[in-house]
């Protein structure tokens, strides 16, 4: 080899090895910012659900009920229940920068509460 040979050598191995590190690095932040989003939109829809469980709830007890906000686990839950029969629940459950939605649709006969749909709402 002639001298300077394996400095340049030397230099080039380290670049490659800063450049594959520095992108291993940003994927690794990436997915780890991805999986955050999804974990805080999942608890959103937690919260969407404990609402909507505790309207269901409220329903049994006094059929009048119309809704509320709630706290749940650091979300907020905001309920209302519409109509005579069937009655539909709408629950947002809200976290951090997350909003989902969760419609439910009762029937309310003879003091049997039926729950005839349970589905996300866009």
């Amino acid at each position: 080899m002639k001298p300077g040979q394996t400095l340049i050598f030397l230099l080039v191995f380290i670049t490659m090895a800063i450049t594959v590190t520095t992108a291993a690095t940003l994927i690794i932040i990436s997915n780890s910012q991805a999986a955050s989003k999804l974990e805080q939109s999942l608890t959103a829809y937690a919260v969407a659900e404990s609402g909507a469980e505790n309207a269901l709830l409220r329903l049994l007890r006094d059929p009048a009920y119309a809704g509320e906000t709630l706290t749940i686990g650091g979300g907020i839950a905001t309920i209302s229940a519409t109509g005579s029969n069937p009655k539909v629940i709408l629950s947002k459950g809200a976290y951090r920068n997350f909003l989902r939605q969760v419609q439910v649709t009762a029937n309310y006969v003879s003091g049997i509460l039926t729950v005839t749909s349970w589905q996300e709402v866009f």
